[in-house]
């Protein structure tokens, strides 16, 4: 069999494929977000750097992280600009996972919070972050196919729309979905596996899309001003995928 008819004939999962409320968030945590890793260093960098430069001293009532599953790093690098901050999410596994950790927060998101205060004035002011995201965040069952249009005033996104689905059609209105979510020049960061073909949760199998850099902003190019993509060297925190891609901008 060529290359071609492999890949014509490889089975293709829709989001709606997949039992969501079966995802063991406690497995994943433990996997990705147990110890600070590299890859999320330096996403974290890029990400603090860009909402300090864009919006310092600047409130910003509404936020939402969208498919926040097992982790909190991207909501807590909104918690300096943000009033509320709506943790997005659709498995039942994962929204009671969420609701235990603002009640009683692993320790490893102090190392994470180090990280993303480091020198930033905006962040240093923040003495107790986890009691500052407890009063803050607030868990909510939601599809995100389902977001309505102009909510927020500033959004993350990470490693979502390419994770729910093979399909590149979902990936797009996925993408799309989050970004008309916020309403015009809030400012976003969202991050994606680069060239993920699946993951192991596990004993469970869960699709992705292989998408690169030029997938990202194409996606973006229509709905969104693009300020900042980086591309994160990562092979070993799992087999199937050849890096992760960062990017920052502002909803047009």
């Amino acid at each position: 069999m060529t290359d071609a008819e492999s890949i014509d004939t490889a089975p293709t999962f829709s989001n709606a494929d997949v039992d969501w409320d079966k995802f063991d968030s406690e497995i994943y945590f433990d996997n990705n977000y147990r110890e600070l890793h590299h890859e999320d260093a330096q996403i974290i960098g890029v990400v603090a750097d860009f909402f300090q430069r864009v919006a310092p001293g600047q409130w910003r009532p509404r936020a939402i992280d969208v498919g926040t599953g097992a982790n909190l790093y991207p909501a807590m690098t909104m918690l300096p600009l943000a009033s509320e901050i709506v943790l997005y999410e659709r498995a039942f596994s994962n929204r009671a996972w969420l609701i235990e950790q603002l009640h009683s927060p692993a320790a490893s998101w102090a190392r994470f919070w180090l990280e993303i205060q480091g020198r930033r004035p905006e962040y240093r002011r923040i003495s107790d972050p986890m009691d500052v995201l407890s009063r803050t965040a607030k868990v909510v069952k939601g599809d995100l196919f389902a977001l309505e249009p102009g909510q927020y005033d500033m959004g993350t996104m990470f490693f979502v729309a390419e994770s729910i689905t093979s399909r590149e059609d979902e990936f797009r209105r996925a993408i799309r979905r989050f970004v008309a979510s916020l309403v015009p020049r809030a400012p976003f960061a969202a991050a994606f596996m680069r060239e993920s073909s699946g993951y192991r949760v596990g004993d469970r199998e869960f699709p992705a899309c292989s998408v690169d850099e030029g997938d990202v902003g194409r996606c973006l190019a229509d709905v969104a001003y693009i300020e900042e993509m980086q591309t994160v060297e990562s092979h070993d925190l799992r087999d199937g995928y050849d890096g992760m891609i960062v990017v920052c901008g502002q909803r047009k």
